[in-house]
């Protein structure tokens, strides 16, 4: 198995970075208030194109599709847990303030970014498509695995908005609102993957049938999916709280605040 070329992906990962390039080169002096690209925004925004191609373009989307479940478990967990905040972490806020100027824009997003509804949002839309009758229709039409795709995506990146926001207008949480707010997102993986870990028989038609390219029966496939969700999905989060907490201790020495 081999690294597949969808002229659709690759052209709109190509037309994607195109823009990226230009904006931060021969167009930046178009954007009112806008700065030099730093290294770190073009190493996320590297890292970001490189997750997707490695979801979208590599073995392990073909794996995911036709044989394994841990496999399709690793490629959403990529997308939606690597993906979206290295891409938000790579656009500088000056890319996207132009688009705030349109109408509604601002509103409807400051509606969606809010913590509580993206948290909302994201999650039902995370553990409702894990329901068997939508994963494997899915799996068994390509237009409605691109918009599940698509709204992973996008709602992902409604939900990490409150801790990787490039745009003053729509902040990022104050620290210990973003150390909670991990904190609950770590839940909901958890809880899901230990629904799939135990359950005791094969949730998805797909894999059931699916031809076994590792030794192990589907239902094996199906418990380590759930572990992957359980452990590496919350690690993630736990991992990102981490971080944040480490940020904020150091800005409070630095102000004073800690003797």
């Amino acid at each position: 198995m081999f690294w597949k070329f969808e002229p659709s992906i690759v052209l709109g990962m190509l037309i994607a970075v195109a823009v990226y390039v230009l904006c931060v080169t021969e167009w930046r002096s178009r954007f009112p208030g806008s700065r030099p690209l730093t290294r770190r925004q073009a190493a996320f925004f590297a890292l970001a194109i490189g997750a997707a191609a490695l979801s979208l373009l590599s073995p392990l989307d073909e794996w995911s599709d036709s044989y394994l479940l841990m496999a399709h478990m690793v490629q959403h967990l990529v997308l939606t847990m690597i993906m979206t905040p290295a891409l938000l972490l790579g656009i500088p806020g000056w890319m996207l303030r132009p688009a705030l100027r349109a109408p509604l824009v601002q509103p409807v997003m400051r509606f969606m970014t809010n913590p509580i509804v993206a948290f909302l949002v994201f999650n039902g839309v995370f553990a409702g498509w894990h329901q068997p009758d939508l994963y494997d229709g899915a799996l068994k039409s390509p237009l409605f695995h691109v918009l599940e795709h698509l709204l992973f995506m996008g709602t992902a990146m409604l939900a990490w908005w409150a801790i990787c926001s490039p745009l003053p207008e729509l902040p990022r949480l104050p620290y210990p609102a973003q150390i909670l707010y991990l904190f609950f997102m770590s839940i909901i993986p958890t809880i899901l993957g230990a629904f799939i870990t135990f359950a005791p028989d094969v949730l998805y038609e797909t894999y059931a049938s699916a031809p076994r390219i590792i030794d192990a029966s589907a239902l094996e496939d199906q418990q380590i999916a759930g572990l992957i969700m359980w452990l590496p999905g919350a690690f993630i989060y736990l991992g990102a709280l981490t971080v944040v907490f480490f940020v904020w201790f150091e800005g409070k020495e630095k102000a004073g605040e800690i003797r």
